[in-house]
């Protein structure tokens, strides 16, 4: 999200509170990252090392070219138009607007296609201290568009849900670079760094997702809900501090998000603990997220009344405000040739305490024009809402270039509504409990170090509240395609 304060029109960001709360907030993370850095021989975990130099590198004096191009053939039994601008490309999860058969070619389905920089320079007179920097920019092959995930969304104002195209909120927002931060790494005191970057457990997803976060293939790769803690907007945080560590076995981090302004509106923080021996890998985090942001499409009558407002429907959205606290433990065994993954995650969406206003500027420059009721008897968290999101899944490598990886993935949510509509477990509203299962096999073959070709499918299926308003219950989504790194 932008600087609350940059919201310049009525009825911008209220801040109640006060700076003394933000800044014992960012304490609290600093001082574990002080903390942690005090440990030594911790091993290199920095976030962008130079390649070795080899003939085959795109390094040239610690700087290296580096990206991916990721794009298959797709059809989906139940689903919407592909988007030239939305990251996946097709909404391969079930979605409300799902309704028809769709053939087309889809984005970065095992990968998200980008192109970036990282660097990595010793500092003299600083013992094994490295600077280092990443940039990164994410775009969609198949169209050649940068993407852009709420340009998407806002496409779909005002458009009845049976012709709407794909798009759902993202945290990516159209921003020329996607992550985009410097800072210092030590193969002793491990690694700091600072600006728009990746949360801890966004991280994490990538390594104990049997599907390395794949978006065609994967249901906490394709929604960022599970890796942003509650919402995918907040799967990277803008203005963050990270810190990252690994001593004898044992993993640590902290990440805390500044607001660029007075109080603690729109900060969130986070914290790690985990380790690995013989092969077992475990790790738990704690996540906490003031002002999260869940956008979405505009209805035509919300539609109709922008231009008293002031607003463009180009740039116009909805937005769902809500404090959201998580915790998770994920692990992974690897066997050798088979490797085995699970997850759980627990989160908590309650009523802001500091709530936000229509008018509210959200990442990519898009204006929330209108957002939900969160103080009092008719706010939407009046209950709190939770979510439990589960994964299991299997990896075997056949040979070194050939492996087979089938997932499951769950979603429980408990019945939240109030009034007339407590306790249920309908699909009369969007508040009553519900679950939502997802399926998956994928095989992926690679052909040459930087080539390699997949096929595979993904099942998902919603019910009772989780499918309030939905068109159709299920979709299924088949894949092949081809992805190149370097």
């Amino acid at each position: 999200m932008t600087n609350p304060n940059s919201a310049t029109k009525a009825g911008a960001l209220e801040f109640r509170g006060k700076r003394r709360t933000g800044l014992l907030g960012a304490g609290v993370v600093l001082g574990a990252m002080l903390a942690a850095m005090g440990v030594a021989q911790a091993q290199n975990v920095g976030p962008a090392p130079a390649n070795n130099g080899g003939d085959d590198s795109l390094t040239w004096k610690g700087i290296t070219l580096y990206g991916i191009v990721d794009i298959g053939l797709q059809y989906q039994t139940h689903g919407t138009p592909i988007s030239d601008y939305f990251p996946p490309g097709s909404n391969e999860i079930i979605q409300k607007n799902a309704n028809k058969s769709v053939l087309g070619f889809t984005p970065s389905n095992l990968s998200q296609s980008r192109v970036g920089l990282s660097g990595k320079e010793p500092l003299p007179v600083t013992g094994d201290w490295s600077g280092v920097f990443r940039m990164e920019t994410f775009f969609n092959p198949q169209s050649g568009d940068i993407s852009d995930g709420l340009k998407a969304t806002a496409l779909n104002n005002g458009r009845a849900l049976d012709v709407q195209n794909s798009g759902i909120d993202t945290s990516v927002a159209g921003q020329a670079f996607q992550q985009l931060y410097a800072g210092f790494s030590s193969p002793t005191f491990g690694t700091i760094t600072f600006g728009r970057q990746n949360t801890l457990f966004a991280d994490a997803i990538a390594k104990y997702d049997p599907m390395g976060a794949s978006q065609a293939f994967s249901l906490i790769g394709f929604s960022g809900t599970a890796a942003g803690g509650g919402d995918t907007e907040d799967r990277r945080l803008d203005q963050s501090l990270k810190y990252v560590l690994q001593y004898q076995g044992i993993h640590a981090g902290a990440e805390y998000k500044f607001n660029g302004a007075d109080g603690s509106a729109a900060t969130a923080y986070e914290f790690q603990l985990g380790g690995e021996y013989a092969g077992l890998s475990v790790d738990g985090y704690y996540l906490f997220v003031k002002d999260a942001v869940s956008v979405s499409a505009l209805s035509a009558g919300q539609v109709g009344d922008l231009a008293g407002l002031g607003y463009s429907v180009s740039n116009s959205l909805s937005g769902t405000i809500s404090d959201n606290t998580t915790y998770a433990i994920v692990a992974m065994y690897d066997f050798g040739a088979p490797k085995i993954y699970g997850g759980y995650e627990h989160i908590r969406y309650a009523n802001p305490d500091t709530p936000l206003t229509a008018g509210y500027v959200d990442e990519g420059g898009y204006i929330l024009a209108f957002v939900n009721e969160q103080v009092g008897a008719a706010s939407t968290y009046v209950n709190p809402k939770v979510l439990q999101i589960y994964w299991a899944g299997v990896k075997y490598a056949f040979t070194p270039s050939f492996e087979a990886t089938v997932a499951y993935y769950g979603i429980q949510q408990n019945s939240y509504a109030h009034g007339a509509d407590t306790g249920c477990s309908t699909n009369i509203s969007s508040g009553c409990s519900g679950d939502e299962n997802v399926g998956s096999v994928m095989l992926d073959y690679r052909f040459a170090k930087r080539f390699d070709f997949y096929i595979g499918a993904m099942y998902s299926d919603v019910t009772n509240g989780l499918s309030n308003g939905f068109l159709r219950n299920s979709t299924m989504a088949s894949t092949v395609g081809v992805r190149f790194k370097f």
